[in-house]
């Protein structure tokens, strides 16, 4: 009995024991739970305290780009290249929501550099989807989160694909969405000063959205907003600025605006007003002696000279370059006459530190004297002021009533012609709308010219949607500017600038897909596209009579000074200045602008181009011309 009890009580010794050691491993097994617990915690507290780092990081970034004079267009794509690079996201875009004549649609204006656009592109083929214009429905998510306000996010890729590019059919839409990571498109609303302006939009690998992502995509947002509303400030007060920052006259803009103001006064009174052009001459021999910083004196100079000689209702307008323009109200040619000889004798007296003497070119025309058409005043002023220097410079000559056929009249008539007579394929309602515009144009007068160069604008957004509104008026301002450095006759130089309203028409009888193609051409189409020039001047204006004399310019404006141009491999003066001057215009303004298969460049990059190419695509002495002529900003 004393044994049992002994080993009973043994027993429950170790029991206690093993109870003990349990408790123990338990709360050690608990403690060491727990330890896991704040670990993964821990961790993931840091990574979330990385990944805010970082975005904060992004976006002081982009503020300090924003704060910078860096353009819109960089700053928008390095938010898009942020979010998508340093955020994780699979692609990321910028759209815009935009409207015309022919309604509401969208533009991708800034889109990341990844694999998946890339894939897109390919699918779809030409043109990618970055230069096409994209629809814009009632009924999707972009539609929806703009009329809500806020960010949404949608696992219907079909659907949104479907919704701004309705013309892919499912065929094309399944090989798009196939064995690819995307699982949902995130769109959030842009509205800078509570004005639609489009969408920011990521595509992501994971299906649901994090409270948090939601709020760093709200903050990408404001900035967006705030870089355009930035941008747009920036825009008015540049438009607003009515005076030339080299001299402090006015500017081309402000002269035009006092013009046009002048022009409706005097026909209301029926009291004349005159224009005075003064051209400085020989700035490129003082920039190639001196330096380009007495070639501003010179031009600022003869500023001050304008301003010391103007009434007080007088507007002296630096032009560009080294051309001004002096509007003088209520004065006919007689007292224009002597006011531009006063100019004249001024600017020759006027000693200049280490230059010496500078003298001037001149010319007057009057409003209801020699013409009763603003646009033709402003040529006819030109001329006169074109003649001076033609005859020795240094001197004034009076305008001449404008009796012969103007250029605008001949190109006014060969568009009409070409878009009446369905010379080049095209919408019939976009044709005849153009016809009207340049009808209108006619009996109004005025504003024939800036008829013109919308028209062939529009043209060339057919064959180019890349192409910006303004750009045919400034080729054609640079061509004159440049054929006057030439000393053309004035015939040469009317030529001219019809020639550069039409030299490309050639592209519209040319596939849309193969001019707006993002990758390499073969050899047969390389060769399609060399039969523009023919096409343009044999086919399209060959039938036209009152423009044979444009034919050659035209048909030769891809002819290289080393003879390897098309499409006949004419050599040095065997082509046409006038036809070199187009080629070189035309190829800056290709160079300066994006195109499917690679990004704009910039002013520099392409100045290096064509200098590269002096005496191979045109002569030295036109490239040596040309970028004196952009150093001075004549546009």
């Amino acid at each position: 009995m004393g044994l049992f009890n002994i080993f009973k009580e043994f027993s429950n010794k170790v029991k206690e024991v093993e109870n003990n050691i349990y408790n123990e491993k338990r709360d050690y097994l608990e403690i060491y739970e727990r330890n896991q617990q704040l670990e993964k915690e821990i961790e993931e507290r840091t990574a979330e305290l990385h990944d805010a780092n970082r975005r904060m990081l992004t976006l002081q970034h982009i503020w300090d780009m924003m704060n910078s004079s860096t353009p819109l267009e960089n700053v928008l794509e390095a938010i898009v290249n942020s979010t998508q690079g340093e955020l994780g996201y699979m692609h990321c875009a910028i759209i815009r929501k935009c409207k015309d004549a022919d309604g509401v649609f969208c533009r991708i204006i800034a889109q990341s550099k990844d694999g998946l656009i890339e894939r897109l592109n390919h699918i779809i083929g030409s043109p990618s989807i970055q230069t096409r214009r994209l629809s814009y429905s009632e009924n999707s998510i972009f539609s929806d989160t703009l009329r809500e306000n806020k960010i949404m996010q949608s696992k219907s890729l079909d659907l949104s694909l479907k919704a701004i590019m309705p013309e892919l059919n499912q065929g094309t839409i399944g090989q798009i969405l196939t064995n690819q990571p995307v699982k949902s498109i995130i769109t959030i609303p842009l509205l800078p000063r509570d004005k639609e302006f489009g969408w920011f939009c990521v595509f992501s690998s994971r299906e649901e959205l994090a409270p948090a992502e939601t709020d760093f995509l709200g903050l990408f947002a404001k900035q967006i907003e705030m870089a355009i509303t930035i941008a747009d400030l920036f825009l008015a007060v540049r438009e607003e600025a009515v005076t030339d920052a080299l001299t402090g006259l006015y500017n081309r803009r402000y002269f035009e605006e006092s013009l046009n103001k002048e022009v409706q006064r005097a026909r209301r009174q029926n009291i004349p007003f005159s224009v005075i052009g003064i051209d400085l001459d020989f700035l490129k021999k003082i920039n190639d002696t001196y330096g380009h910083s007495y070639g501003d004196l010179a031009i600022k100079t003869i500023a001050d000279i304008l301003k010391s000689n103007a009434r007080s209702i007088d507007v002296p307008a630096r032009i560009g370059g080294e051309e001004f323009d002096v509007l003088l109200p209520g004065i006919s040619s007689d007292g224009a006459m002597v006011a531009a000889e006063r100019i004249r004798k001024a600017i020759e007296s006027q000693k200049i530190e280490t230059i010496g003497h500078i003298t001037g070119s001149l010319g007057v025309a009057t409003f209801l004297e020699h013409t009763s058409n603003v646009e033709e005043l402003l040529e006819l002023t030109d001329q006169a002021m074109y003649n001076s220097k033609r005859n020795g410079r240094n001197q004034v000559t009076l305008a001449k009533s404008m009796s012969e056929t103007s250029w605008q009249e001949i190109a006014v008539n060969t568009f009409i012609d070409i878009l009446s007579k369905n010379r080049v394929p095209m919408a019939q309602r976009l044709s005849k709308e153009l016809c009207q515009k340049l009808k209108d144009s006619v009996d109004e007068g005025e504003n024939r010219q800036n008829s013109l160069y919308m028209v062939a604008d529009m043209l060339t957004k057919l064959y180019n949607p890349m192409h910006e509104n303004g750009v045919v008026k400034n080729k054609v301002l640079m061509a004159v500017s440049l054929a006057k450095r030439f000393d053309l006759p004035k015939q040469e130089v009317d030529n001219l600038k019809v020639a550069v309203l039409l030299y490309d028409i050639g592209n519209l009888m040319i596939s849309p897909g193969l001019l707006q193609k993002a990758t390499p051409l073969t050899e047969e189409e390389k060769e399609t596209i060399k039969n523009h020039p023919i096409i343009a001047a044999q086919k399209i204006l060959k039938p036209i009579s009152y423009v044979q004399d444009i034919l050659p310019i035209i048909e030769q404006h891809h002819e290289n000074w080393d003879g390897s141009g098309y499409p006949n491999q004419k050599s040095k003066e065997e082509i046409p200045l006038t036809s070199q001057i187009i080629l070189i215009i035309d190829e800056y303004f290709a160079l300066i602008e994006a195109r499917p298969y690679r990004a704009k460049m910039s002013n520099r990059d392409a100045i290096e181009i064509i200098k590269s190419d002096a005496g191979k695509k045109w002569n030295t002495n036109l490239v040596n011309e040309f970028i004196s002529l952009l150093e001075h900003d004549i546009v």
